[in-house]
C-alpha cells in the first residue's frame, strides 16, 4: 500500500468509525491472490457490540464506494473489534482492561506479570497500576516495552479487581 493511499485509507477509516462513536484501532491492507483484505480494527469502552460492527461495515463500505482511494482492484472488506490478542499500546487500551491478568516486558528487561488495577492516562505521568503478587506496583508507561493481556479461562471477576490478585 502506497503512503498517500495508506494516508487517505486511514482518514476515511477514521472519519466513518468516529463518527459512530467508536475508536479506530488499524487498518490493515494485505494482498490475498488476486484480491486484497481491508481489515479495520475498531474499540470502545465497554467494548463493541456486533450492531456497531455491522454499522461500522455498512457506513464504510458506502464511503469507499463512493471514493476512488482501493481503486479498481477487489477486495473484501472486515471489520472487527481489537479482541485480546492485541497488544496494549496506548494508555486506553490498559483503561479497558482494569482487571484482567496482563504480562508486560519492562525497558530495564525485565517482565512482569500482573492484574490491572487502575490507569492514570494523564498525558505527563501517565501510569498503570498493578498487583504483582498481591502487591500494588505503579509502572509509568514509558517504562512498557511491550504488553498484551492473558487469557483466563477459569477465572471469575470481581467488583474489585484488587481482591482478586
Amino acid at each position: 500500500m502506497t503512503n498517500i493511499m495508506e494516508g487517505r485509507l486511514e482518514q476515511l477509516a477514521e472519519q466513518c468509525v468516529t463518527a459512530l462513536g467508536l475508536d479506530l484501532e488499524a487498518v490493515e491492507l494485505t494482498p490475498s491472490g488476486k484480491h486484497r483484505v481491508l481489515r479495520v480494527v475498531v474499540d470502545a469502552d465497554g467494548g463493541v457490540p456486533i450492531d456497531s460492527i455491522t454499522e461500522v461495515s455498512r457506513e464504510l463500505s458506502n464511503a469507499l464506494d463512493a471514493s476512488d482511494v482501493m481503486g479498481s482492484q477487489p477486495y473484501t472488506l472486515e471489520v472487527t473489534s481489537r479482541g485480546a490478542e492485541r497488544p496494549l499500546t496506548l494508555p486506553r487500551h490498559w483503561r479497558r482492561n482494569i482487571g484482567r491478568l496482563v504480562v508486560a516486558d519492562l525497558a530495564d528487561g525485565s517482565r512482569v506479570k500482573a492484574r490491572i488495577t487502575a490507569v492514570n492516562d494523564t498525558p505527563i505521568d501517565g501510569a498503570v497500576d498493578l498487583t504483582v503478587d498481591g502487591a500494588l506496583r505503579r509502572l509509568p508507561f514509558a517504562d512498557v516495552t511491550t504488553a498484551h493481556v492473558v487469557a483466563e479461562l477459569t477465572r471469575t471477576r470481581s467488583t474489585d479487581p484488587r481482591k482478586d490478585a
